[in-house]
């Protein structure tokens, strides 16, 4: 062999040892699972729950005809379809899937409320096949947890993590029963941590992009250590199904609900009777805040633990016992971990400068109460005319007693002008105007007046019952 062939030769064995170092290099970067795996799946079980519900009859011309369809297709429609009503009548059962996994010997399962709401029986299917009935010992409904018990001992269980040490980037399993096939394993990484979803207060999810599908709720989250960190609870979907974007509900306040659960039934979270809402840039700099942060305090129930406290309406509320609020959502979380009783340390902006309110927590209501409404405002008899393009009116005592308030103003009537361009209408109460309290037409008119121009300006309007602050810049 010639000289520059060999070297050819040999450059090419040195690029394909590269290479192939490369490759093994990259290969022993990516985790294997399957040790993992093979200790937790014992301790993960099937969930199914029957429902008793009324029958109702289905017509024959209703059905879709399956003849021709291949047996596996045919059976898949014919599972989803509902059934003609035996002669007889009686009853339907409806039927529902999901996860859950052991936490101790005795058989205590964890999974989602959502699972087993409603439901009249709930079998638990173990990794040998075998099915128990099983016991709900309490739900809570706010965390979408319930804890369920089995008769058994030495039972396999699961070593539970802190979700509190997850960090974006790290790498997490799910193992479910998507659409019935148990013990299904995937992967991948934490996306976000602390996240708030609509009307899911207490909750801060772990957002990953580990595929969910039905069947996957309630199931573990696991970190590489094989500790569960949280539990698979939902999806975000525009399909229908999964779409990259999922959430676990993390470990700490599962077991946090399961104790309370287990010892009394129910579960006591922190709350301070105010209605709260994001501070956005217009509102930061009506403020005098230098970048948006905070919950902005809109509604204040009366005798409740933040009125009795000390908090204001339009107090910004920055930190609690030293965790900085950076959106108004950390709030609940924060105060819903504590209990009836703590003392509650907060820093606010009042008025332009900061400030220190301490108060005691108190407990949160019975699901479905609320603050009351305001109800439907009527007009009063003085009327009052402002560049803001409205005419407002005097609240009555009738009024200020039905609404539950010492002051404000009603709106009458909205012209053409900037409080129509934010979407102003009568019969709206306005109590603050540029960080101000209303306590007359005369006075909400000399403030009207005074708003400067081209700078964000914040008003607060309570509307059905419920307040906001909003904002808007006066041009002219």
């Amino acid at each position: 062999m010639s000289i520059p062939r060999l070297k050819s030769y040999l450059s090419i064995v040195a690029t394909v040892l590269v290479l192939g170092q490369a490759v093994a290099a990259q290969a022993a970067e990516l985790p294997d699972f399957t040790q993992l795996v093979e200790q937790a799946s014992p301790a993960v079980v099937n969930i199914s729950t029957t429902q008793k519900l009324p029958d109702r009859k289905v017509s024959n011309q209703q059905m879709p005809d399956l003849e021709g369809l291949p047996p596996m297709l045919r059976e898949f429609f014919e599972r989803g379809m509902p059934q003609p009503r035996s002669p007889g009548g009686g009853q339907r059962e409806a039927q529902s899937l999901g996860s859950g996994f052991i936490i101790s010997p005795d058989g205590y399962i964890l999974t989602n409320n959502h699972v087993i709401a409603d439901a009249d029986e709930i079998l638990v299917r173990l990794s040998d096949r075998s099915e128990l009935k099983a016991k709900l010992v309490g739900t809570d409904p706010r965390s979408d947890v319930a804890l369920l018990k089995i008769e058994g001992k030495d039972l396999p269980v699961l070593k539970l993590g802190k979700s509190q040490d997850l960090k974006a980037g790290q790498w997490v399993v799910a193992i479910g029963s998507p659409f019935g096939f148990d013990h299904t394993v995937t992967q991948g990484i934490v996306s976000a941590i602390g996240r708030s979803l609509p009307n899911e207060n207490y909750v801060p999810f772990i957002q990953t992009d580990v595929p969910i599908n039905p069947g996957n709720s309630g199931g573990p989250l696991f970190n590489l250590a094989g500790e569960v960190v949280g539990i698979n609870s939902q999806i975000y979907t525009r399909s229908g199904g999964f779409m990259g974007v999922s959430f676990a509900i993390p470990i700490d306040v599962a077991m946090d609900v399961s104790n309370q659960l287990k010892s009394g039934g129910k579960v006591s979270r922190g709350w301070l009777g105010v209605v709260i809402q994001e501070v956005n840039k217009d509102l930061a700099e009506s403020f005098g805040l230098d970048k948006p942060a905070g919950a902005l305090v809109a509604q204040i129930q009366d005798d409740g633990p933040a009125a009795k406290g000390g908090l204001q309406v339009g107090d910004v509320i920055l930190s609690m016992n030293g965790q900085p609020i950076v959106m108004s959502a950390d709030l609940p979380h924060l105060v819903g971990a504590l209990k009836a009783g703590s003392k509650a340390k907060m820093e606010v902006i009042r008025e332009g400068k900061r400030q220190n309110v301490e108060l005691t927590v108190g407990a949160i209501p019975e699901e479905g109460a609320a603050l009351d409404a305001l109800g439907n405002s009527k007009p009063g008899a003085e009327r009052s005319s402002n560049r803001l393009g409205i005419a407002v009116v005097e609240l009555t005592d009738e009024q200020k007693k039905s609404f539950d308030l010492q002051s404000g103003v009603v709106i009458k009537e909205v012209q053409d002008g900037p409080a129509a361009l934010i979407g102003l209408q009568p019969g709206d109460v306005i109590t603050h105007l540029n960080n101000q309290a209303i306590n007359s037409t005369k006075q909400f008119t000399d403030i009207a007046k005074a708003l400067p121009k081209n700078r964000s300006v914040s008003m607060r309007v309570l509307r059905e019952g419920r307040a906001s602050f909003i904002t808007f810049k006066l041009a002219e």
